[in-house]
């Protein structure tokens, strides 16, 4: 039988209430006995709907869910816990891009779950409570042309996250101050047993892994410490900035618990492929269909540059078709402040195709004259 919650009711981990409850009231009435009178199955599915709605209609259950997976409700030691013998629970670790626990941690979580006492010696008065845990970090993606990658841009992110409660500071509490810890655990967040030659760790079932009491819950968070809502990020883009590049925001993540620290927002840079250049580098390569007469006897082109520039560019005289010229300082911003690749011009020709009578035969005369004994080229 499922055990996660979030999948039970089918909304995804960062749901706000009023989608759990609209997705829990969806499926009570789908499933209610009284709608499906003898289906054993249906019935089953209405317990486990409701198993599911009351862990995530609380604000602290759902918290210790999110952090210990169904060993957060186990009772006795975590070894038990979690569907099929899981014990990190059906909800496992989070291991989302750079937020929450570090190795060290994960390495703690996994020998409480298997019943050991916290590895590294210390116990449970050692190992980093749930009461601060750093909020989870965010991510977004924007595609961009490679004029606004030449000129930088300001893009607007628009997105909806949990944001730190500004009435308590994130701390739940009506005063906005610190909870008081768990009498029981002490504000580890854990209780430990002796058993024979090994002491076992277990989520503290008194403030469910959490570490401390609200008593007076903040009215405008329920006590979450943290409210989901509708965010703006203005993300500056700079000047010169690479396909594929990930730009960070210290502190634009998600909320952290209890007056954590909030976690990052990462946005990745998608530049578009150009129709006229080519990108290497801080360099820039065009291709340019050029008059062969230009390219035989040398003139001048205009060029176009990415910024809307138009630059009067010397042909040399006998310019081969392939050849590339060079024109310093026109290419993208480089790394460093104020420099600038370069542009090139990569040669081709034009063919004419309607000649008069006079080009025609200037050409057949030039066709039958000789080069010299160094040849045309």
């Amino acid at each position: 039988m499922n055990s996660n919650p979030y999948e039970i009711l089918g909304v995804a981990r960062d749901a706000s209430d009023a989608d759990i409850k609209k997705a829990y009231h969806k499926l009570v009435m789908k499933y209610h006995p009284d709608r499906n009178p003898g289906d054993k199955s249906a019935e089953d599915k209405f317990k486990e709907v409701n198993n599911a709605f009351d862990i995530l209609k609380d604000p602290q259950k759902r918290a210790a869910y999110d952090r210990f997976g169904n060993a957060a409700f186990a009772g006795g030691n975590g070894a038990s816990a979690g569907a099929g013998g899981n014990p990190f629970g059906a909800g496992g670790f989070d291991f989302n891009m750079g937020g929450g626990a570090g190795m060290e941690d994960i390495l703690r979580e996994a020998m409480r779950g298997f019943g050991f006492g916290d590895f590294g010696g210390g116990g449970a008065s050692a190992s980093r409570g749930a009461a601060n845990r750093r909020g989870r970090d965010l991510l977004d993606e924007v595609v961009i042309d490679l004029k606004d990658a030449y000129f930088g841009k300001t893009h607007t992110v628009k997105f909806s996250s949990n944001a730190t409660c500004e009435k308590c500071h994130g701390y739940g509490t009506a005063d906005g101050k610190p909870a008081p810890s768990c009498p029981k655990c002490g504000g580890s967040g854990y209780v430990r047993t002796q058993q024979g030659f090994f002491a076992m760790e277990a989520p503290c079932p008194e403030c469910h892994g959490i570490g401390h009491k609200i008593e007076k819950k903040c009215d405008a968070c329920d006590g979450v410490g943290a409210v989901h809502k509708s965010r703006t990020l203005e993300v500056k883009i700079p000047a010169g900035v690479e396909d594929g590049a990930r730009l960070r925001l210290a502190g634009q993540g998600e909320a952290g618990t209890n007056g954590g620290p909030a976690g990052d927002f990462y946005l990745d840079v998608r530049v578009r492929p150009d129709k006229r250049f080519q990108r290497v580098g801080s360099d820039l390569i065009m291709h340019m269909d050029i008059a062969f007469t230009t390219l035989a006897l040398g003139g001048e082109i205009d060029v176009n540059t990415i910024d809307d520039k138009t630059l009067a560019v010397k042909v040399p005289a006998g310019t081969q078709v392939g050849e590339r010229l060079r024109v310093r300082g026109h290419g993208m911003p480089g790394r460093r402040a104020g420099s600038y690749g370069d542009m090139y011009i990569e040669i081709g020709i034009q063919i004419p195709t309607k000649l008069t009578d006079k080009q025609k035969k200037l050409l057949a005369e030039f066709a039958e004259t000789k080069p010299g004994k160094k040849g045309w080229f």
